[in-house]
């Protein structure tokens, strides 16, 4: 269900294993896309839930796009149509794991398309996945929240959430805190939100951020955050010899997303959410 760019999931009462991921840069020839499958396809094998925060394209090879480079486009999608050709071959090519796919969220690169050629691919894409394979793929936005919902096995209106704040980025990630500082300043303004995840910066790491807060009965607690950040399945260094991730002193990066695994722990009617995330391998 999704409400006012808050997505909230029915969760089973047992492990939930979600796959999340960004940046994937689908349409463009460097795309690691025989990774992007393998984790595709585990997420599929296990019926575990995707979500995909920003930068699902990274359609640079406009007419009137000054970035645009005839080795960065695919032959498929050499064409007059080529925005077309982009949304119409990444349906088929998603079209398996269309129902596992919760959340398909902006990124810059999609945001900048939808300003400059006043067209919305993940609009396009998302509705004509949806048509061709009776999908629910919900259109979220370049920042929202997915809620997993889970209820005790007695029978209680005890329910307990998980709040996912996802954003796709912001900045450059910097080659020494490697994007840690977008973390420190979202957890100044955003509040209740049990994991916060980013990508944009294409690093990969979890930290847990420890915060002091006041109960209703003015008991002193803490509580912890999950800081998520997800990288990239497009490789642009290479050998390190030439292209313009290499010439702007860029640095290798890492490939894959995050699982996020939530464990219900269910006792005397309540209940409480265990959450890490761990590398794709």
């Amino acid at each position: 269900m999704k409400n006012n760019n808050v997505y909230v999931i029915e969760a089973p009462n047992k492990e939930n294993k979600v796959l999340l991921i960004s940046d994937l840069h689908w349409d463009n020839p460097k795309c690691d896309r025989a990774l992007l499958k393998k984790h595709l396809d585990e997420a599929l094998a296990g019926g575990h839930d995707v979500i995909i925060n920003g930068d699902m394209f990274c359609l640079m090879q406009g007419a009137f796009d000054p970035r645009k480079s005839k080795s960065d486009i695919l032959p498929e999608h050499n064409h007059a149509n080529y925005f077309d050709a982009i949304v119409n071959t990444a349906v088929e090519w998603f079209t398996p794991y269309a129902h596992l796919i919760k959340v398909i969220g902006y990124g810059n690169h999609e945001t900048s398309i939808l300003k400059r050629q006043e067209t919305d691919i993940i609009e396009r894409f998302v509705t004509l996945l949806n048509y061709k394979c009776g999908s629910a793929v919900a259109v979220g936005g370049y920042g929202g929240w997915v809620i997993w919902q889970f209820r005790p096995y007695q029978k209680s209106n005890n329910t307990k959430q998980f709040k996912l704040k996802y954003f796709h980025g912001s900045g450059g990630g910097g080659p020494v805190t490697r994007g840690t500082i977008q973390h420190n300043r979202m957890q100044v303004f955003v509040e209740g939100a049990d994991a916060i995840w980013m990508g944009h910066v294409h690093e990969d790491y979890e930290m847990t951020y420890t915060s002091e807060y006041l109960s209703h009965v003015n008991t002193v607690k803490q509580r912890n955050i999950l800081m998520i950040r997800t990288p990239t399945y497009k490789e642009e260094y290479g050998d390190g010899s030439k292209g313009w991730h290499v010439e702007r002193g860029a640095t290798p990066k890492p490939l894959g997303g995050r699982w996020l695994i939530l464990s219900p722990q269910n006792k005397d009617g309540t209940i409480t959410v265990n959450a890490y995330t761990h590398k794709t391998i």
